[in-house]
């Protein structure tokens, strides 16, 4: 990874830039909802199809698993351009939302919320490498920051909203709704975003499948930023799956209240994202990964230590997910200079690994549970997040 060299942008393109990134956050946040939404209203699918709860939890499984196929469309990306790729993926949750929606039937809502899925995974590494190509490094860690606000606002926007026109409507509500505004992002980002890539201006931009991986392969950075994002989720699922038995055995919560600390997690994410989209930038991105990776494990340490009260055990959690938020988006920013001739392979391929972390720590986390409850889970999860940050230091110079 070599210094980036930038010039200040134009006040015109400036504005159009940002523009472009408010409907990229709105589109990311439609995306986010229509991948989320089914977790918590599994139930009300069930009912509404007549099929047992566990076929709709098998659609959310296969759902997760749309997040392999992403590394197969960063080169397409690199290749096609980002603002094809951005058009593609929500064409395919738009078409998967209105068929499930007009069409509700079990194989529909099957394929609806695979095509869902499948979209967000090709637009956001297409959307992470067009802002890795049009925002000055100096300024990537605020758009980045700003950009994956959205992933909260997904919990606490667009999941109440598909509650209430589940409620008021019916279950097919939210799939019409998110279909038909799926179809009006289309339009606008189609209508402001650029149609190619500077790469492609310059006449680069026929980058083939062999050419991205080799490039991934041959860089040090980019294998240590694959290795920091597997190794950062393990460490966070690992915790995330036992969290909601863990306050159930030690402070008797019901369903209700942790549907609240649910809530605490999502502002949690939030607040993560705000503290990236403030301060990575002035801090440097090197920097705030760094210290974000030791604050991590100092945060699984402790957590067992001081959760002795459910207010204080929030408190903890709260932290804890907000240092992950802020580490794992802040490298965001970093990893789209990693291979700025491959960025969307090397998002896409991020992006996956991170999601095969989280698998792994969803296995492992229940194990530790039982074995150590979470005093174990704080242990593992600080020693892994220690290797990461040795991986990281090692591997990334910039």
């Amino acid at each position: 990874m070599t210094e980036q060299l930038t010039t200040p942008m134009p006040e015109s393109s400036s504005r159009k830039l940002g523009l472009e990134m408010t409907v990229a956050a709105l589109a990311r946040l439609l995306l986010n909802t229509s991948r989320r939404f089914a977790y918590p209203f599994a139930p009300a699918l069930a009912r509404g199809l007549g099929v047992p709860l566990v076929s709709i939890t098998s659609l959310i499984a296969l759902n997760q698993l749309t997040g392999v196929l992403s590394p197969l469309f960063g080169p397409v990306s690199d290749r096609w351009g980002y603002r094809t790729m951005m058009l593609l993926g929500l064409g395919l949750m738009s078409i998967g939302m209105l068929t499930g929606g007009f069409v509700p039937f079990y194989l529909t809502i099957l394929i609806a919320l695979f095509l869902a899925g499948l979209g967000k995974n090709i637009f956001d590494p297409a959307l992470q490498a067009y802002i890795g190509e049009r925002v000055p490094y100096e300024r990537r860690g605020t758009v980045v920051g700003l950009i994956e606000m959205s992933w909260a606002g997904a919990t606490l926007v667009g999941i109440p909203m598909v509650g209430l026109l589940i409620e008021h409507f019916s279950w097919r509500a939210p799939f019409l709704v998110m279909g038909g505004l799926g179809l009006v992002s289309i339009a606008m980002l189609g209508a402001l975003f650029s149609g190619g890539t500077r790469r492609s201006e310059q006449g680069a931009g026929a980058i083939t499948f062999g050419q991205a991986w080799r490039q991934l392969s041959c860089s040090s950075a980019a294998v240590g930023m694959l290795a920091f994002a597997f190794l950062t989720s393990l460490a966070n699922d690992n915790l995330f799956v036992v969290y909601g038995a863990w306050l159930e055995d030690s402070f008797a919560l019901g369903v209700a209240a942790l549907g609240t600390a649910t809530t605490v997690i999502g502002v949690a994410e939030l607040s993560g994202e705000v503290l990236t989209a403030s301060l990575a930038d002035r801090v440097g991105l090197r920097r705030g990964v760094t210290v974000g990776l030791f604050l991590s494990a100092l945060g699984y340490l402790l957590l067992p230590i001081i959760a002795q009260s459910l207010p204080l055990a929030l408190a903890g959690l709260f932290l804890v997910f907000v240092i992950f938020e802020f580490t794992f988006v802040t490298a965001i920013s970093l990893v789209t200079e990693v291979l700025p001739e491959a960025r969307a392979t090397m998002m896409a391929s991020y992006i996956a690994v991170a999601g095969v972390g989280r698998v792994v720590g969803a296995l492992i986390g229940g194990p530790l549970w039982v074995w150590g409850g979470l005093t174990a889970i704080g242990v593992v999860s600080a020693a892994i997040v220690l290797i990461a940050f040795v991986v990281f230091w090692r591997s990334v110079r910039l």
